[in-house]
């Protein structure tokens, strides 16, 4: 079948619309409009329609052909029923490396140095899971200096847990329900890092994040919460966030989530920062720190 030379945004949208669903697709684009569109636009476009990019190749007479897989849906740790294991070893989700995507490790590298990590004593991340965050501040401060500090992870899977303590055997990691946090005993900490994990279905996010900050912040602490605006479909990042009884990106959750800590946070004499693409960041620190 003789591919399709597409001219513009608008014929290539079409092209994905008209052929949704199918395994493959592929077309060519003159050199100008590549120029003018740039590769990424056409990663995007990808990802919108749940399709993975294969490297384009240069043809003659001024062509790209762009090749693209669909995505398997059903590969995915969003379709596993909730349940302790859902993040654990055997998951899906211990698979997944975020700090293999740029535009997370960046943006959270960022966070880090707002809330200058490298002065802070102790450190808790709530939802600690292959401690990838760990892995971060470990190569930003060395290993001897976060060594020094009180480092403590806290995830509902025993698995991952267990993973996790054999990776960074200097920290404290704990198996327990973020839910009932307090009966732990954890003291207070000077950093908080949670990603990811407030806003699952099982905890009440607005209560939980001001006992957070009640109970286990220090006073003049800082805090980095992750806000997933992506999902994991087939091992890639897709960028945006689907709510329930959507069938495409929909962000009013989030931000409902986002507005609520700042607003918050502001309250108590906080600075608060929000970067991020794939995954959104609130970084805040107390004002004069």
């Amino acid at each position: 079948m003789k591919k399709e030379i597409l001219n513009n945004s608008y014929e290539i949208l079409e092209f994905f619309a008209v052929r949704y669903g199918l395994k493959r697709l592929e077309f060519f684009v003159k050199d100008e409009l590549l120029e003018s569109m740039g590769y990424k636009a056409f990663v995007d476009i990808a990802g919108i329609h749940r399709y993975k990019m294969l490297t384009p190749k240069e043809h003659k007479e001024g062509l790209v052909e762009f090749r693209f897989v669909k995505l398997d849906a059903t590969s995915s740790f969003h379709k596993t029923k909730n349940s302790q294991e859902k993040y654990g070893v055997e998951s899906e989700f211990f698979h997944i490396d975020k700090l293999a995507q740029p535009s997370f490790l960046y943006h959270y590298q960022e966070a880090l140095k707002f809330c200058d990590v490298a002065s802070k004593e102790s450190i808790l991340n709530l939802g600690v899971n292959k401690a990838d965050e760990f892995e971060v501040i470990e190569k930003m401060l060395s290993v001897d200096v976060l060594q020094q500090k009180r480092v403590v992870g806290v995830d509902y899977s025993a698995s991952i847990i267990e993973y996790a303590q054999k990776r960074f055997p200097f920290a404290q990691m704990l198996s327990a329900d973020i839910n009932t946090l307090e009966k732990e005993e954890l003291g207070r900490f000077e950093l908080i890092i949670s990603i990811g994990t407030l806003q699952s279905s099982n905890i009440n996010f607005n209560e939980r994040f001001m006992s957070i900050y009640q109970n286990l912040l220090e006073k003049d602490g800082a805090i980095i919460l992750g806000f997933p605006n992506c999902r994991w479909i087939d091992g890639e990042m897709v960028y945006g966030a689907v709510a329930p009884n959507y069938n495409f990106a929909e962000m009013s959750l989030v931000l409902k989530d986002i507005h609520f800590c700042k607003k918050y946070l502001q309250q108590k004499g906080y600075r608060v920062v929000i970067t991020g693409k794939d995954y959104l960041f609130l970084s805040a620190r107390k004002i004069g720190k």
